[in-house]
């Protein structure tokens, strides 16, 4: 067996096990594989027929089948990879810029998959007791609203930490989906060290009754996205492209270094392709070893974590939060959809404008500013993730309104030439090896100093075979297996 493989091999604790199968009995959970997930002609029809009636966010558990990039809105059932290419009218470069779209997973985000890798390899093999321990999501939004929707189908108590300065959206619904206990931790999108120590003081009060499932070290959150989301973005452009067409690269804000992660997977297909990092400039990490606090939510910073591969990562950006809140106040307003009509945007496009939240516009001026920087033309394809949606960012216009006034076309005009086709290549950093060697060590500082992580572990994440290792297929292949298993001990499939 590969050296770094055992480890996510998981042993069952049978004990655990019974206690969480007959959870799932009561509460008719048939959970799907990775490889549904990734492909859902292989659900079962039985299943499908229960769940085109459900809405898209009804907390039901046959929507654990719709944690897929394939969800098709209109027939309620599955279709191609869900994506939205932009067209030079409004991103102002030749390079055809392409984001998947997450408003279609459950919750209208795609971290609820990320929940999903952290959360299932441990319940289905009894590391997780959802009928005695509750389960801790610390999390700068998106991810805390999957582990809540997730432990809401499991009748589990979830406990929500993010900090306080998020959108009243993400607090307001994480209540009425009934979470357990929500933390509102000092300050805004950058202060994950604060979430942090919410998780080491609630370790202290209540031991083994919880289980802290922490996007930024569970390996789950990355396997997940490198075989979901990579495989997608590879559909998607084996779709698209040209006779001479070029995968020229994958576009992701660092966050927790999950979505990051299908970059690893497109670039095992096209070794050409570049991983490029995205931060926000008031936060300069990556770029500057920087610090400070940003308004592009989601995204999180001041350190680098665990699961990212920055042996693997080519180019780091940066891009200003102001140039988001603007764009995603012109992108939303009637005078700002009529002005970009106006400058030869379809109606088409514009109206779909509103499937980008704040950091998702973030992901598509840092691809704007890699279409400069690499001077790269109509037969480059960029791919990049679209996480959320302006339905989650609402009370941001208001806000931006307050500030600024009333947005009328000539302002519109002024915010979309200024800071979208006036993006340029500044605050960007092609990566050496001595440069990602440097973003690695970054890694002690937050892993071994505060977090109590081995200095052996972290050497290890700079040895390739690692990374070959854990996005190997005997991982996803062995969780399924478990998963398999899982479903045949509740008997639900088997009944239907």
């Amino acid at each position: 067996m590969p050296k770094y493989l055992k480890q996510f091999m998981l042993k069952v604790n049978e004990e655990v096990l019974k206690s969480t199968v007959q959870r799932a009995k009561e509460r008719n959970i048939i959970i799907p594989t990775f490889a549904q997930q990734k492909n859902p002609e292989l659900i079962p029809e039985k299943v499908k027929k229960q769940i085109q009636p459900l809405g898209l966010w009804d907390v039901d558990p046959r929507n654990l089948f719709r944690i897929t990039w394939k969800n098709d809105i209109k027939t309620g059932l599955y279709g191609g990879v869900n994506y939205v290419e932009l067209p030079s009218s409004l991103t102002g470069v030749k390079a055809r810029i392409v984001g998947l779209v997450g408003k279609y997973f459950p919750t209208g985000a795609h971290k609820v998959g990320a929940a999903f890798g952290c959360l299932v390899p441990k319940l289905v093999s009894g590391e997780f007791d959802p009928t005695r321990q509750k389960a801790v999501w610390p999390s700068t939004g998106n991810y805390c609203r999957g582990g809540a929707y997730d432990c809401a189908l499991l009748a589990s108590p979830a406990i929500a930490i993010l900090p306080q300065d998020m959108s009243p959206e993400r607090f307001n619904w994480l209540k009425e989906i009934g979470t357990s206990e929500i933390f509102a931790t000092p300050g805004c999108e950058s202060n994950v060290k604060e979430i942090y120590d919410k998780c080491w003081e609630l370790r202290k009060e209540r031991g083994e009754n919880i289980v802290i499932f922490n996007q930024f070290e569970e390996f789950g959150n990355s396997i997940w996205h490198y075989h979901l989301t990579g495989n997608s973005a590879l559909e998607v452009y084996e779709k698209i492209k040209g006779p001479r067409s070029r995968l020229a690269g994958w576009v992701s804000a660092t966050g927790s270094a999950g979505t990051i992660a299908a970059g690893d997977r497109i670039k095992h297909a096209h070794p050409h392709a570049r991983i490029v990092a995205s931060e926000a400039l008031q936060c300069p990490t990556l770029l500057n070893c920087g610090f400070g606090g940003h308004r592009i939510e989601g995204i999180g910073d001041k350190h680098v974590p665990w699961i990212h591969n920055t042996r693997n990562t080519d180019t780091v950006v940066a891009v200003d939060d102001e140039n988001c809140m603007r764009l995603f106040r012109v992108f939303n307003t009637p005078a700002g959809q009529e002005m970009l009509k106006d400058a030869g945007v379809s109606a088409e496009i514009v109206d779909k404008l509103s499937l980008m939240g704040i950091s998702c516009i973030s992901n598509v001026l840092s691809a704007v500013k890699t279409a400069k920087f690499y001077d790269l033309d109509e037969n480059d394809i960029l791919l990049t993730c679209l996480t959320d949606s302006a339905e989650l960012y609402q009370s941001r216009l208001v806000e931006l309104a307050a500030a600024h006034g009333k947005l009328d076309t000539s302002r519109a005009l002024a915010d979309f030439e200024r800071y979208m086709l006036g993006e340029g290549s500044q605050n960007m950093m092609e990566l050496t090896y001595h440069d990602r060697k440097r973003l690695h060590h970054f890694k002690y500082y937050t892993w071994v100093e505060q977090q109590m992580r081995d200095v052996e572990d972290l050497n290890n994440l700079w040895d390739l075979e690692f990374w070959e290792d854990v996005f190997s297929e005997e991982i996803v292949k062995h969780w399924d297996e478990l998963i398999v298993e899982f479903n045949e001990k509740t008997g639900l499939l088997k009944a239907l």
